[in-house]
């Protein structure tokens, strides 16, 4: 399903936008950077669903550019029979930034899908935005191309939410198989909550107007099926072609939350984007992981840019910044077998008569600590007792991203010195270390945490052998 914020520069309290959520997954989630690349010609990628998804289609090629650029991603092992890797969407050198999130189509356009659907996956437009997109209205732009040359799987409707440091759009792609899609503009005074995609009213002139987009059959198609007449009003695209109720109230409740927050003096804070992601009314088990991204300017240096990383739902663990300029991830945060889909039927060696299939996880890997593992058994062990043990971890959380921050601007300003000095390879190492020893301290702390926590909540109250989450309640 998924969940996304967006809100505008001029609501801020550093005059700068941003944009964050998390994935609601529940396969391995882990941290990548993939570095610019270049590709040959008439180089094409693969895209789409299998005929052993929940919702069938075929897999298809469409072209590949030359070049891609370079981002940041989490990446998943399984969803709804999706060929992995998957994304819900990251941050690239160029400060585009993307978010993915569920948004359901209607039953009529969910019927009328065809079982040999072909064309990118809510996953791979994600993956294309990030990969080929300098703004975010090129996104917008590049969505709806794809879709109407090759197409569009779909598992029922989707949107996704791509912002730079001017503006955002909210885009949502409509099962069906009749290349439907819209797009609405956000500006710098905008704030914006997804879970799921949402647009509601747009005029009949749409195509005309800067803050829309879409199909130029959007509203025809609706008239042709019978399921709009001009008479019937304004069209409204969530009653006619989504769900039909509009904002959902977790929804509501965090637009109208973040909108009290920009009225105070100073306006949204970074501190106030980690809580709309971490609150426990809207955060839990099914929160694979978070992201935060500070939509900076377009003048800022790639290597600069910056995204802010909770291993799992931020309610157990805390958002740790990791530069676009590092030169690795490092392996406690990369795929382990840990929840990856297909690895519990293989080996990490090639088994014993030399014929079984080999993991994908390469050994030494396998070896270091899986960030998602100790996080996840946090996440547990604070459920169970989120009266007694929530007080007391949030707080560290808040304090380690408070550190965080305050060492971040020292760490920028240091690598910018050295990038414009032309030492690119200091500003590099520079980074790396920063952003790999705040993440590890914290995996430490979280480990510290996990082994206090487990013992005195034995004391205290024993393990339960009942199924079923004792986690705060949640609006969704």
């Amino acid at each position: 399903m998924s969940y996304a914020v967006y809100v505008g520069k001029e609501l801020t309290a550093d005059g700068f936008g941003f944009l964050a959520g998390y994935g609601d997954e529940p396969s391995s989630h882990w941290l990548e950077l993939v570095p610019r690349n270049s590709h040959e010609a008439h180089a094409v990628i693969e895209v789409g669903v299998t005929p052993a998804a929940d919702m069938p289609g075929i897999r298809s090629s469409i072209p590949q550019l030359p070049e891609t650029f370079r981002h940041l991603r989490v990446s998943y092992s399984a969803f709804l029979g999706f060929p992995a890797p998957l994304i819900n969407g990251g941050l690239n050198e160029h400060g585009v930034a993307v978010r993915d999130v569920w948004s359901a189509s209607s039953p009529w356009l969910i019927a009328l899908t065809p079982p040999d659907q072909h064309g990118p996956s809510y996953s791979d437009l994600a993956r294309l935005v990030l990969e080929r997109c300098r703004t975010a209205r090129e996104g917008v732009e590049l969505i709806g191309d794809l879709i109407a040359r090759h197409g569009e799987s779909t598992y029922g409707g989707n949107s996704h939410l791509i912002a730079d440091a001017d503006e955002a759009w909210v885009v949502i792609e409509f099962a069906g198989g009749a290349g439907l899609w819209v797009a609405e503009r956000l500006g710098s005074l905008s704030i914006r909550v997804s879970r799921p995609g949402y647009i509601g009213i747009i005029p009949a002139d749409f195509l005309d107007r800067d803050y829309f987009a879409g199909a130029p059959h959007l509203v025809d198609f609706a008239i042709e099926h019978g399921w709009y007449r001009t008479s019937d009003g304004p069209f409204d695209v969530n009653a006619v072609y989504g769900d039909g109720k509009g904002r959902w109230e977790g929804v509501a409740w965090m637009e109208e939350q973040l909108t009290e927050r920009a009225a105070l003096p100073g306006g949204i804070t970074l501190e106030d984007i980690f809580w709309a992601v971490r609150t426990d009314r809207l955060t839990g088990d099914t929160s694979g992981y978070g992201q935060v991204v500070p939509l900076l300017p377009a003048d800022e240096h790639g290597d600069l840019r910056v995204l802010w990383h909770a291993v799992v739902g931020p309610v157990a663990a805390p958002f740790t910044p990791v530069l676009l300029g590092v030169r690795q991830v490092e392996p406690e945060f990369a795929q382990h077998r840990y929840l990856t889909a297909g690895e519990s039927s293989v080996f990490v060696s090639s088994g014993l008569d030399g014929g079984a299939p080999e993991s994908a996880i390469p050994p030494a890997v396998e070896a270091t600590r899986s960030a998602v593992a100790v996080y996840k058994r946090l996440m547990y062990l604070l459920a169970e007792h989120h009266e007694v043990f929530l007080p007391e971890v949030l707080p560290v959380w808040e304090a380690v991203e408070r550190r965080c921050a305050a060492g971040l601007g020292a760490a920028i300003e240091s690598a910018r010195l050295l990038l414009d000095a032309g030492r690119a390879d200091l500003a590099e190492g520079l980074l790396t270390r920063f952003s790999s020893t705040e993440m590890l301290n914290a995996l430490n702390l979280a480990e510290a945490m996990v082994s206090s926590m487990d013992a005195r909540s034995r004391v205290l109250f024993d393990v339960r052998t009942s199924r079923g989450w004792r986690g705060p309640e949640i609006l969704w």
